[in-house]
């Protein structure tokens, strides 16, 4: 694969200044670093997640099964909360948040955020959140996509002259690897990736969506291929670092499982793992750029058993049809997302994948 050149001013490049913080990594599955809210500070875990833009906690007022096994932010014992009250309810593919707005100090690697509207969950359901590691949402989406047009902290600390460059990128790795991978904001990191940084422009605010201009995989299995142009009229592409799969609309989830051989029982695609080596690539092309996955890439090894991390999405219009490209296209391409400039960089990560 060919990378255009990365022109961004030089205040990306590595330095020490650079505010990186350090994720965590469970199964593959949930990516989650800390922050910190209210005085005296305590700490959360969160997923910093491109594809929302409101950042919530579970609330002291919290009833919900799921909140009983999770850090509460309590406003009772904040010095600089700042009350709010407005209702909010953020819905999420894999369940809701409802609650209520406060206003707290933030922080986020060295970085201190006055002021920062976030929700307090007051209601979880699902098993998402139940069994989750992380506590909270960062939301990382552009502020158009916020409910009740709450501010993403990141445009926050924009304003406050927290950041040298309006931007935040992230190293997303596998669970083999000792470093889960990070999260930078202000700056990129020039160690995390090899070669070249292609720039793709945002096609449409409110997720970091980029333009999916072609699909293929070479026939296997049933002797059959998939060969789809977008050129003409191209569907979104929604680069979700909250999201652990690939979600593709389900005539075209179907297709690719189909051609791998992929089995469908209770809510999985299954995989026989000894056929990785045979199996095509399945090449993703975002603005005309080829971007492919291996076997070892679109399919997710736990515990002895293989499954196809391809699965059905469907959204309808006028915001779908999209795809979504989660942490499985993230492990292998390192993810720039900036903000002046509304586009998402994409090179390949310096961390080879381990094949198990």
């Amino acid at each position: 694969m060919q990378f255009t050149e990365f022109n961004s001013p030089n205040s990306l490049q590595n330095n020490s200044a650079v505010k990186r913080t350090e994720l965590n990594n469970y199964i593959n599955a949930q990516y989650y670093g800390t922050i910190e809210l209210g005085t005296p500070p305590v700490r959360f875990k969160v997923v910093f997640d491109t594809g929302s833009s409101n950042t919530w906690v579970p609330s002291s007022q919290c009833t919900s099964l799921s909140c009983k096994f999770h850090k509460k932010y309590s406003a009772k014992k904040s010095s600089t909360h700042r009350a709010n009250g407005t209702k909010i309810r953020v819905n999420y593919g894999s369940g809701s948040m409802s609650g209520f707005v406060s206003h707290d100090i933030l922080r986020v690697g060295d970085m201190q955020i006055e002021d920062q509207a976030f929700a307090e969950a007051t209601y979880l359901p699902g098993p998402a959140f139940l069994f989750g590691k992380f506590d909270g949402i960062f939301g990382l989406g552009f502020p158009s996509l916020s409910v009740r047009r709450t501010v993403p902290p990141l445009q926050n600390a924009i304003a406050q002259g927290m950041l040298d460059y309006p931007v935040f990128a992230f190293s997303i790795r596998h669970q083999d690897v000792k470093e889960a991978g990070f999260v930078t904001f202000g700056s990129i990191d020039e160690s995390a990736y090899v070669g070249n940084i292609i720039e793709i422009p945002v096609s449409r605010e409110g997720y970091w969506e980029v333009p999916l201009t072609a699909l293929h995989m070479d026939k296997f299995y049933n002797e059959s291929s998939l060969d789809i142009d977008f050129l003409n009229s191209p569907i979104g592409a929604v680069i979700d670092t909250g999201t652990s799969l690939l979600g593709f609309p389900s005539q075209i989830a179907e297709i690719l499982n189909d051609i791998i051989g992929a089995t469908y029982k209770n809510g999985m695609y299954r995989v026989d793992c000894a056929k990785r080596d045979s199996l095509p690539d399945l090449r993703i092309f975002l603005d005309g750029h080829d971007f492919s996955l291996s076997p070892y890439e679109y399919i997710v090894k736990h515990k002895k058993k293989c499954y196809s991390a391809i699965t059905k999405v469907d959204i309808r219009p006028p915001i779908g049809p999209l795809v979504i490209l989660g942490n499985a296209f993230l492990r292998k391409y390192y993810s720039v997302y900036d903000i002046a400039n509304r586009t998402v960089g994409l090179a390949l990560t310096s961390d080879p994948l381990i094949e198990i």
